[in-house]
């Protein structure tokens, strides 16, 4: 079960392993069922590591790419029971687009061992967030509450395709997706502080500029 409108690569694999999938329509304001669908984990949700002792049907699986910092080591892991972690073991090596070598191994057991380092850059991240939120909406922009290590947010006077590429002359890269429901929001990663004040001069000098 997925949302209709979310990382485009799940319907991707559901059709391409012939896996039977259930669309979960998000809101009119963009907003997930949360009795249906987990949030962001490690950015504001609660695990379900804890049931997988309970379901032996339950396969939990997390990227680093985000809450850890490495995506350029595209390192994720997948908690289950014996019999679900037997058999990932036995098929990965024939399909998997990312297999793991020994060097991003080592960094992410290094990154799971830095318990103290991981809650201070994800607090921070938070912070951010939250600031970024905030300022985002002085400058007009409707943000959708977020979980994640970014925001989406869409402004009522002007075309999101036309910011973004306003931006780009900026040197800001955010994302923005030309498709139905969300083709007036832009995807903008958290980053750092200097980062996001970069990103909120920009807006400004193109939005109180015009």
């Amino acid at each position: 079960m997925i949302p209709d409108v979310t990382y485009s690569f799940y319907r991707v694999f559901t059709q391409l392993y012939g896996i039977a999938r259930e669309l979960q329509p998000v809101n009119d304001a963009l907003r997930i069922d949360e009795a249906a669908l987990a949030a962001y984990v490690d950015f504001g949700g609660e695990s379900a590591l804890a049931l997988v002792a309970s379901y032996p049907n339950l396969l939990v699986v997390q990227t680093l790419s985000k809450s850890r910092s490495l995506a350029g080591l595209r390192v994720g892991f997948a908690c289950g029971q014996a019999h679900l972690i037997d058999a990932l073991e036995r098929v990965k090596n024939s399909f998997n687009s990312y297999p793991i070598d020994r060097i991003a191994s080592t960094g992410a057991i290094a990154a799971l061992e830095d318990e103290a380092w991981f809650v201070k850059t994800r607090d921070a991240i938070i912070d951010t967030r939250e600031g970024l939120a905030l300022q985002l909406e002085d400058l007009g922009f409707e943000v959708l509450p977020s979980q994640a290590n970014f925001v989406f947010a869409r402004h009522a006077k002007h075309d999101a395709g036309e910011i973004a590429a306003s931006l780009r002359a900026h040197a800001v890269f955010v994302r923005h997706f030309r498709q139905p429901r969300i083709d007036q929001f832009l995807r903008i990663t958290v980053g750092t502080r200097e980062q996001c004040t970069a990103l909120l001069e920009a807006p400004i000098k193109i939005l109180v500029g015009r």
